[in-house]
Protein backbone atom coordinates (compact mmCIF):
# COMPACT_ATOMS: atom_id res chain seq x y z
CA UNK A 1 0.00 0.00 0.00
CA UNK A 2 2.65 2.62 0.55
CA UNK A 3 4.49 2.00 -2.73
CA UNK A 4 0.89 2.59 -4.80
CA UNK A 5 1.01 5.98 -2.45
CA UNK A 6 4.81 6.50 -3.01
CA UNK A 7 4.04 6.31 -6.93
CA UNK A 8 1.55 7.42 -7.11
CA UNK A 9 2.79 10.93 -5.30
CA UNK A 10 5.56 10.81 -7.66
CA UNK A 11 3.71 10.75 -10.33
CA UNK A 12 1.91 14.28 -9.08
CA UNK A 13 5.01 15.28 -8.81
CA UNK A 14 6.52 14.71 -12.22
CA UNK A 15 3.50 15.61 -13.53
CA UNK A 16 3.25 19.02 -12.22
CA UNK A 17 6.94 19.78 -12.66
CA UNK A 18 6.43 19.32 -16.71
CA UNK A 19 2.83 21.17 -16.64
CA UNK A 20 5.75 24.03 -14.97
CA UNK A 21 8.37 23.57 -17.83
CA UNK A 22 5.58 23.58 -20.52
CA UNK A 23 3.60 26.82 -19.32
CA UNK A 24 7.59 28.26 -19.42
CA UNK A 25 8.05 27.53 -22.72
CA UNK A 26 4.68 28.64 -24.23
CA UNK A 27 6.14 31.98 -22.88
CA UNK A 28 7.54 33.58 -25.94
CA UNK A 29 10.25 36.51 -25.62
CA UNK A 30 11.03 39.11 -27.81
CA UNK A 31 14.67 39.55 -29.05
CA UNK A 32 14.89 42.84 -26.88
CA UNK A 33 13.81 40.50 -24.02
CA UNK A 34 16.38 38.00 -24.80
CA UNK A 35 19.16 40.41 -25.44
CA UNK A 36 18.47 42.08 -22.28
CA UNK A 37 18.42 39.12 -20.13
CA UNK A 38 22.53 38.22 -21.49
CA UNK A 39 24.69 37.78 -18.55
CA UNK A 40 28.41 39.23 -17.97
CA UNK A 41 28.10 42.88 -19.29
CA UNK A 42 26.27 45.99 -18.21
CA UNK A 43 22.75 46.56 -19.62
CA UNK A 44 20.30 49.59 -20.03
CA UNK A 45 16.73 49.40 -20.44
CA UNK A 46 15.13 52.68 -21.38
CA UNK A 47 10.79 52.81 -21.35
CA UNK A 48 9.91 55.56 -23.43
CA UNK A 49 6.28 56.77 -23.34
CA UNK A 50 4.56 57.04 -26.83
CA UNK A 51 0.53 57.00 -26.00
CA UNK A 52 -2.50 55.71 -24.53
CA UNK A 53 -5.40 53.88 -25.67
CA UNK A 54 -8.26 52.64 -23.68
CA UNK A 55 -6.07 52.22 -20.57
CA UNK A 56 -2.94 50.39 -22.68
CA UNK A 57 0.07 52.02 -22.41
CA UNK A 58 2.22 51.89 -25.55
CA UNK A 59 6.02 52.53 -24.79
CA UNK A 60 9.05 51.56 -26.95
CA UNK A 61 11.79 49.09 -24.95
CA UNK A 62 15.29 49.88 -25.51
CA UNK A 63 17.88 47.59 -24.57
CA UNK A 64 21.70 48.54 -25.24
CA UNK A 65 24.79 46.68 -24.37
CA UNK A 66 26.54 49.65 -22.70
CA UNK A 67 29.91 47.17 -22.65
CA UNK A 68 29.24 46.46 -26.61
CA UNK A 69 27.33 49.19 -27.65
CA UNK A 70 24.84 46.63 -29.17
CA UNK A 71 20.88 47.08 -28.42
CA UNK A 72 17.75 46.07 -29.63
CA UNK A 73 14.20 48.04 -29.60
CA UNK A 74 10.86 46.24 -29.11
CA UNK A 75 6.87 48.32 -29.09
CA UNK A 76 5.61 47.11 -25.62
CA UNK A 77 1.84 47.58 -24.20
CA UNK A 78 0.84 47.33 -20.55
CA UNK A 79 -2.46 47.50 -18.90
CA UNK A 80 -3.34 47.26 -15.85
CA UNK A 81 -6.35 45.27 -14.94
CA UNK A 82 -8.45 46.10 -11.74
CA UNK A 83 -10.94 43.90 -10.15
CA UNK A 84 -12.48 44.61 -6.87
CA UNK A 85 -9.72 42.93 -4.94
CA UNK A 86 -6.84 43.58 -6.50
CA UNK A 87 -4.91 44.59 -9.61
CA UNK A 88 -2.37 43.10 -12.27
CA UNK A 89 -0.26 44.77 -14.74
CA UNK A 90 -0.44 42.78 -18.18
CA UNK A 91 2.46 43.52 -20.44
CA UNK A 92 3.34 42.14 -23.55
CA UNK A 93 6.25 43.48 -26.00
CA UNK A 94 6.63 42.69 -30.34
CA UNK A 95 9.64 43.55 -32.33
CA UNK A 96 10.78 45.78 -34.72
CA UNK A 97 10.57 43.28 -36.92
CA UNK A 98 6.69 42.30 -36.70
CA UNK A 99 5.51 45.89 -35.93
CA UNK A 100 4.82 45.73 -40.22
CA UNK A 101 2.93 43.14 -39.83
CA UNK A 102 0.70 44.61 -37.15
CA UNK A 103 0.23 47.88 -39.03
CA UNK A 104 -0.69 46.20 -42.42
CA UNK A 105 -2.53 43.91 -40.47
CA UNK A 106 -5.01 46.73 -38.51
CA UNK A 107 -5.29 48.61 -42.29
CA UNK A 108 -6.54 45.42 -43.95
CA UNK A 109 -8.77 44.98 -40.93
CA UNK A 110 -10.14 48.95 -41.40
CA UNK A 111 -10.62 48.44 -44.85
CA UNK A 112 -11.58 45.07 -45.93
CA UNK A 113 -13.17 44.19 -42.74
CA UNK A 114 -14.92 46.55 -40.15
CA UNK A 115 -17.35 47.64 -43.19
CA UNK A 116 -18.85 44.39 -43.84
CA UNK A 117 -21.51 41.82 -41.95
CA UNK A 118 -21.12 38.47 -41.69
CA UNK A 119 -24.02 35.77 -40.60
CA UNK A 120 -22.81 34.07 -37.99
CA UNK A 121 -20.33 35.32 -35.55
CA UNK A 122 -16.73 35.56 -36.76
CA UNK A 123 -13.18 36.58 -35.47
CA UNK A 124 -10.12 37.92 -37.51
CA UNK A 125 -6.97 38.46 -35.57
CA UNK A 126 -3.07 38.98 -35.75
CA UNK A 127 -0.82 37.27 -33.20
CA UNK A 128 2.67 38.06 -32.32
CA UNK A 129 5.56 35.59 -31.42
CA UNK A 130 5.33 36.82 -27.59
CA UNK A 131 0.75 36.17 -27.68
CA UNK A 132 -0.44 39.79 -28.60
CA UNK A 133 -3.66 40.08 -29.91
CA UNK A 134 -5.15 42.41 -31.89
CA UNK A 135 -8.19 41.83 -34.05
CA UNK A 136 -11.88 42.54 -34.45
CA UNK A 137 -15.05 40.19 -34.39
CA UNK A 138 -18.31 40.25 -35.64
CA UNK A 139 -21.33 39.39 -33.28
CA UNK A 140 -24.35 38.41 -35.25
CA UNK A 141 -26.76 38.94 -32.59
CA UNK A 142 -25.42 42.88 -32.75
CA UNK A 143 -24.33 43.46 -35.88
CA UNK A 144 -21.49 44.76 -35.25
CA UNK A 145 -17.55 44.71 -35.53
CA UNK A 146 -15.89 45.31 -31.77
CA UNK A 147 -12.39 45.52 -32.07
CA UNK A 148 -9.54 44.59 -29.37
CA UNK A 149 -6.39 44.17 -28.17
CA UNK A 150 -5.18 40.89 -25.78
CA UNK A 151 -1.91 42.20 -23.85
CA UNK A 152 -1.12 38.41 -22.92
CA UNK A 153 -1.87 34.87 -24.36
CA UNK A 154 -4.82 32.87 -22.40
CA UNK A 155 -5.51 35.96 -20.27
CA UNK A 156 -8.97 37.32 -20.69
CA UNK A 157 -8.11 40.19 -18.41
CA UNK A 158 -5.57 41.50 -20.26
CA UNK A 159 -8.79 42.22 -22.82
CA UNK A 160 -9.08 45.54 -23.93
CA UNK A 161 -12.20 46.52 -26.73
CA UNK A 162 -11.87 49.18 -29.05
CA UNK A 163 -14.88 50.90 -31.26
CA UNK A 164 -13.48 50.91 -35.41
CA UNK A 165 -12.51 54.12 -34.74
CA UNK A 166 -10.19 53.60 -32.22
CA UNK A 167 -8.09 51.39 -34.89
CA UNK A 168 -6.73 54.85 -36.27
CA UNK A 169 -5.38 56.38 -32.84
CA UNK A 170 -3.79 52.91 -31.94
CA UNK A 171 -2.37 53.37 -36.07
CA UNK A 172 -1.27 56.70 -35.54
CA UNK A 173 0.62 55.76 -31.93
CA UNK A 174 2.48 52.78 -33.58
CA UNK A 175 3.22 54.86 -36.53
CA UNK A 176 5.14 57.68 -34.37
CA UNK A 177 6.71 54.57 -32.06
CA UNK A 178 8.02 53.71 -35.65
CA UNK A 179 9.79 56.95 -36.17
CA UNK A 180 11.31 56.59 -32.39
CA UNK A 181 12.62 53.77 -32.75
Amino acid sequence: MKKTNFLTLLFVILSIQANAQQSQKEKNQTKADEFSEKSGTLMERQFIEVGKLKGVEIKILKVKDLVNNTGYSALRFEYEYKSSYSSDTKISAIDQDEIDGLVKSINALKTNVLNTTRDNYTEVTFKSRTGLEAGAYYSSDKQKWTGYLQIEKYDRNSMVFFASEDFDQLLEIIEKAKTMM
